[in-house]
């Protein structure tokens, strides 16, 4: 079975002096102002397009440690993932690293790096961004 996720931009102007609108279609959890600004100087009140691979990233990953950990015998009891998309104007998109704290009762340093870097390059998004250079840094808590 076969998912389809829908988001949809409206986008007024040109490229540096405009201005849209990223609107999740499938949740409903809202609408968010994009702009080039905040894209190529940061922003804390603007989304940007990295922020929402940061977030798609960030999921993902946290998805696939939790199964690789249970399907291991050894089920997290938290994950924390972050996951930083850098962006740099003229070039792009460079690179996403993940960080992830976890909470794993019974699991040794060396099992949960060897699991949490195959969760790295299992992930459906990090496979998506196979263009970009992806990092980890992950410490068990």
């Amino acid at each position: 079975m076969s998912v389809t996720s829908t988001a949809h931009t409206s986008w007024s102007g040109s490229l540096f002096e405009g201005s849209g609108t990223v609107g999740f279609d499938s949740s409903g959890i809202g609408s968010f102002d994009v702009n080039w600004k905040a894209r190529s100087e940061g922003s804390s009140s603007v989304t940007t397009p990295e922020e929402l691979i940061a977030a798609a990233h960030s999921s993902c990953y946290s998805m696939a440690f939790s199964n690789a950990l249970a399907q291991n015998g050894t089920p997290p009891t938290s994950l924390t993932t972050t996951a930083k998309v850098s962006f740099v104007p003229g070039t792009g998109i460079t690179g996403s690293h993940l960080e992830v704290e976890a909470v794993v009762p019974g699991l040794d340093a060396e099992t949960f790096a060897q699991l949490a870097e195959g969760a790295k390059t299992g992930c459906p998004v990090s496979q998506a961004l196979a263009g970009i250079e992806i990092t980890l840094d992950a410490r068990l808590a």
